[in-house]
Order: C-alpha cells, then structure tokens, then sequence
C-alpha cells in the first residue's frame, strides 16, 4: 500500500498554517479540476489526491492523527510480520483504527486506500458510508462579488462573468440594492457520484453616485439654487437617472428645505411599476461677486425691508 504525503501533495511545509493549506488547495483544486481536465485520467487522479490531501490537512483532529500516524507509517509497514510489534494503539476492538473514521466527512471509496486504511474507511459509523455503498454528496456553493452603478441598478442590467472556468450571464431586476444576494442554482462545484451540484451566489454592490444618494427606495440630491430664484421662483431642469424633468421652484424656497418629487425614485425591486421618491435638498447660492448696480439694488431691497419687515 502507497505511503500518501498529503504535505507534498498540496506542495505546502509541516508547518504550514490553515490559510496556505488553503491557498495551495484552492490552486491546485482549479488546475486539476474534472471541467478542466476534460476526462484525461492522471489529472483526474491528482484532482483526487488533491481533495484527498485537503480533507486531511483543513481539519485539525484529522491532521493530528495523520502526522502521529504518518510518522510510523512505514516502521508499521516493515513489521507488518512482526509478531512482537504492537498495533493496538491504531486499532480498535472491531479492527479498523481507533475512533478515526468519526472525522471524516465525504465518500470513502473516493479516495485512497491509505486514506481508508488510516482513517477507517469501510468500518462501522464511518461519516459518509451506508451499508458499504458510496453516499451522493451535493457540491460546494461558490461565492462571488458584483458591482453596479446606480443607473445599472435602477434600469437592471445583464452580464456575462467568467467563473470557475465556465461563462455566465447575470441578469438583475430594476431596483436592485447593495448587499443584495442573487442565486443560480446548480452553478456551484459539480456533485459527488451523482449528487446534485452546488449553487452559486452572487452579492450585489451598488457604487456611489456623484449627484444621487440613495435612501432605501427613495433618492436624495442637493439641488444649488441661485437666491432670485429662491426669492421669486421659477422653471428649472431636475437631472434625473434617466434624462431630465423641469420643475416650478415655489417662490421664497429656502435652503435647506427639503422638495419632493413624487415617483422619481428608485424602483421597487420586484414591483418596476412602483418607485420611490426623489428629494431636491435646497442649498442656497450667494452671490459672492456684485457689479456696482447689484449691490446698489441689494441695499435698496436691504432698506425697504428694515422699512416694511415680513
């Protein structure tokens, strides 16, 4: 029976800690994976080794037991016929290793008989046998980030990413909103012996716009008013996500009020024929440069009102 080294395998140190385990797993999982390897048989069994390796070395009791039992693999090996060698401190009364098919999670007969042999494969209660037969076993669900603009979230928007090695196209709804979770079911890591695959799902993030600023499903945008218009009112253009609206500004608007624009939100995700809100919140622009005739006007206006106060 082949000694398996599991540190050599994954290309990693003794001393490795949990994160390059992880690391080299992830690297060495995606080289060799079976979509990519398209059926050549050696790279199928490196991917197999692969997991092998990671499932021993990713958890620390499994790890525990294989270095104490690795260490005296091949002294075991030599005094198999032995008959003053003592065995007893690797197996239980029933003959397979001692409580050491409790830690594994996965099909036993997927991987080796080293493996098996070590950790009890084929042995009463191993995790992941039923009556000797190999279990199916669903995939691992894949993770992934996406970013929209604000205009792509409230119009929806399609995509087409590359992962895992396959091309998907990413559909969203008007009214999409960051942190927003989306699932393709099945897109995850293909199933074992005819489980089904894992899904995949995909975290929004809407990036921050240079004039809007969005509040659940309403808008807000601060909206410079020149002060005649603020004091007499008057039609001016709204930018809005998609194109512009004129508007009737109330005559003596002041700043820091807050107009309302009913409807010219955000969609409601799920329900595009509702939308929010959009709020104008008035900052009031002074003049700072005055011609001769301007600031003679203003200390006229200046004067009639400490006249007539209102």
């Amino acid at each position: 029976m082949e000694y398996k080294d599991y540190y050599h395998i994954l290309g990693v140190e003794k001393s490795a800690g949990k994160e390059e385990i992880k690391k080299a797993y992830r690297r060495l999982a995606k080289e060799y994976h079976p979509d990519k390897t398209k059926g050549d048989p050696v790279r199928e069994e490196k991917f197999k080794e692969v997991s092998e390796a990671y499932q021993v070395l990713s958890n620390d009791e499994n790890r525990a037991k294989y270095d104490q039992l690795g260490a005296n693999w091949k002294q075991g090996s030599q005094a198999e016929n032995d008959p003053g060698f003592d065995y007893s401190q690797f197996y239980n009364q029933s003959g397979g290793q001692r409580g050491y098919h409790q830690t594994y999670q996965g099909d036993p007969e997927a991987f080796s008989d080293f493996f098996n042999h070590i950790f009890g494969g084929g042995g009463a209660g191993f995790a992941g046998t039923s009556g000797g037969g190999a279990r199916k076993r669903k995939g691992r669900d894949y993770s992934a980030e996406m970013e929209l603009s604000l205009e792509e979230a409230y119009n929806g928007c399609a995509r087409v990413l590359q992962l895992h090695d396959q091309k998907l196209r990413i559909t969203t709804k008007p009214g999409s909103y960051d942190g927003q979770k989306i699932k393709l079911k099945g897109k995850g890591e293909p199933g074992v012996n005819g489980g089904p695959n894992g899904d995949l799902y995909i975290t929004l993030h809407v990036a921050k716009h240079p004039v809007f600023e969005r509040l659940n499903d309403d808008l807000l945008m601060v909206l410079p008013l020149d002060v005649y218009t603020a004091v007499l009112g008057g039609k001016i253009q709204i930018p809005l996500l998609t194109g512009s609206i004129s508007m009737q500004i109330p005559k003596g608007t002041q700043g820091g009020q807050k107009l309302r624009l009913k409807g010219k939100g955000m969609p409601i995700y799920g329900k595009s024929d509702q939308k929010g809100d959009l709020y104008l919140g008035i900052q009031i622009k002074i003049p700072t440069r005055l011609t001769a005739e301007e600031e003679k006007l203003f200390t006229q206006l200046k004067d009639m009102y400490h006249e007539h106060p209102r």
